[in-house]
Formats: structure tokens, sequence, C-alpha cells
């Protein structure tokens, strides 16, 4: 049976609200007919639709070829709000997603994820990443809520106010802390580039980096590591070591920080490192600090 898990923010709904929003591709009348067979289980007893659930409750849903099916076009729509404001939405963005659609990813990316998203709650605007990630990075992508956010927002990236934090594992020992400065190719032409370090955990094969990005150029931080000798493991285009035959490169946006269009205060969103990557982690003999 596949099972979903009840967390803080749906603590309180009806199983059949929990529902809507886990699998948003299923029919209401779907759903209901569900809950009238009694073949939906809350902790393992039979529940109705209209029942309340608390955090923690796991839901138990019938093995179904539909079901998956409509489980599997969900997913497509799903997104992760990690923050949301009037003329922004922050959300998370898992590694192998591209941000914009492209050769192979004309069916499913981020931003085709957040339009229908926001076409499911009616919302009178269009978003816009005002950033990228690479595909095979994790983190919080930035939209914007219409053209005028995202040439507030975007002006913020221009001007340098946007902070933005990685996590990497690299090849080799690096020294505690440092700058990379190698020039990047931009448009056609070498462009200055600055990315700032600091060696969180190591041993004689691999380094685990906290990184912040000055500048931001395309594989601006995956090329000046391998320029640096030092490639992302997992980043066969850069010559970065694999560990278990991990195909992406092991980067992970943690942290994003920018100002406040209303008030100029700063907001920040933060995002731990993905259980995949933390078992690569483990596979090299490393953990992440607590700090």
């Amino acid at each position: 049976m596949t099972k979903l898990t009840v967390n803080d923010s749906s603590s309180g709904q009806s199983v059949l609200t929990f529902l809507q929003e886990q699998i948003p591709a299923a029919p209401t009348g779907y759903l209901q007919q569900l809950a009238r067979k009694g073949r939906l289980l809350v902790n393992q007893q039979t529940t109705t639709g209209q029942a309340l659930l608390q955090s923690g409750d796991v839901l138990s849903l019938p093995d179904s070829k539909r079901l998956m099916q409509l489980l599997q076009e969900s997913q497509r729509e799903n997104i992760e709000v990690l923050l949301e404001g009037p003329d922004f939405l922050a959300v998370y963005k898992p590694a192998g997603l591209a941000v914009h659609r492209g050769v192979g990813h004309e069916t499913d990316n981020l931003a085709d994820r957040v339009g229908q998203w926001l076409k499911r709650r009616r919302h009178p605007f269009s978003a816009f990443p005002v950033h990228r990630l690479d595909v095979g990075t994790s983190g919080p992508v930035l939209f914007a809520k219409g053209r005028r956010a995202a040439s507030i927002l975007g002006g913020y990236f221009m001007a340098g106010q946007v902070e933005k934090h990685y996590i990497a594992l690299v090849a080799g020992q690096v020294d505690d802390d440092g700058e990379l400065h190698t020039p990047v190719p931009a448009k056609g032409k070498l462009r200055s580039a600055v990315t700032r370090y600091r060696r969180v955990a190591g041993n004689r094969h691999y380094s685990l980096l906290q990184l912040e990005l000055v500048s931001g150029r395309k594989h601006q931080i995956r090329r000046q590591l391998a320029d640096a000798g030092h490639p992302l493991i997992g980043d066969r285009r850069y010559g970065g070591p694999s560990i278990r035959n991990h195909q992406q490169p092991f980067l992970h946006c943690s942290t994003l920080a920018w100002p406040n269009s209303t008030d100029g205060q700063r907001l920040t969103v933060s995002c731990p490192l993905p259980q995949d990557l933390q078992h690569l982690l483990l596979a090299a003999g490393l953990c992440l600090p607590d700090t």
C-alpha cells in the first residue's frame, strides 16, 4: 500500500482535503468513493473523508493501477513551497529537475510545476524564476509573482544583494578556507568570478566545503573547483570521481537570502542536505557537522 505521512502544516485537515492537496490529479469524486468504500486507512484504521488528521498520522492508500497513475501525474505538479510573500514564491528544486523548459525537460520542469500549482489555486498572475540552479543541483529557487516583481527581484541579483550558500563534496584535501578567482567562460568571453569556501570536514580522499557564491556565472562553482584540482564528486563533465555510481554533482544550495521589497529586511530560506547526499557523505566516511 502507498502511505502518506501527515506533517505539521497539514495537521487539522480532513482526510479528503489532505488527499486533494497530495494527489491534485485525482478527481474529488474518485477520492470520496475510496472513502465511502472503506479503502482509506489512518494508522491502520478505516476512516472517512471528513475525519480530521493530526501531525504524524499515516494515511494508507489501496494498491490500484489508476491511483498509481494519478500519484505519478500529481508528482509532476507538486512543489515544496519554502516561503511565500505578496511578490515572491521560494520553492525547493530537487536534483535532476530543470528550472526551465528545455531539451529533455519539455514535459516536466520546475517552472511548469509552479505554473500548475498557481493555476490550481486560481492565482491571477504568472510566476517567473529570477535565477537558476543546474539540473543536478538541489536547493531553493526564487520565483517572482508577475513581471514587476521579476524586475525588482532580478535587480537584487544583478546588484549582488542576494546571498547564496552551497554545500559541496570534492575530491582531495582542501585548505581550511579561501577564495577561488579563476575566470569563467560566459557569453563567449572569460569573465571574472569569485567563490568563497570553507572546509567543514574531510579526510585523505574527500573534502566537504561550504561555499558562498559572490558572483553568479553559469557552472561557476563546478568550473572553479575543477580548475583548482578538486572537482565535485559525481561531476562527470568536469572530471569528478563517482561514489556508488552517483551520477549528479554533489552540490546543494543550502541558503538563499534577499531583501524584502516592502521593507528591505532580509528574507532567508534554508534547505537541509537531501538524504541521498547524506548517504553519500557516509559512504565517503564523512558527515555534515551540526553547526
